[in-house]
């Protein structure tokens, strides 16, 4: 079984920065994909960025040049990096873990981002 488990959201002012991080635990392929989703109020979950165990990266249109996502093979680790953050950005954010192998998808609980303007 795999377990994600995200840290680092909370509150912050327009312009600001945080930091999330999710750890993986439990039975991990090497070859997988890691990614960031967010879901606000009333919308849709989203992509907001993933990246390769190779580290390929992919961000969604709206955070490029913010946000950057990062990751530690050895922690099974994945970073995102949130700066400039703007009242847009406030969502419950989801850890999400692609494994190719199995075709199998996991998802963390979620950490709730909040960008006061």
């Amino acid at each position: 079984q795999v377990q994600l488990v995200e840290s680092g959201g909370g509150l912050v002012q327009a312009g600001g920065s945080l930091r999330l991080s999710c750890a993986a635990s439990g039975s991990i392929y090497r070859l997988n994909v890691m990614g960031w989703y967010r879901q606000a109020p009333g919308k849709q979950r989203e992509l907001v960025a993933s990246i390769t165990s190779v580290g390929h990266t992919n961000y969604a249109d709206s955070v490029k040049g913010r946000f950057t996502i990062s990751r530690d093979n050895v922690k099974n680790t994945v970073y995102l990096q949130m700066n400039s953050l703007k009242p847009e950005d406030t969502a419950v954010y989801y850890c999400n873990l692609v494994l190719a192998a199995v075709a199998t998808a996991y998802w963390g609980r979620g950490t709730q981002v909040t960008v006061s303007s």
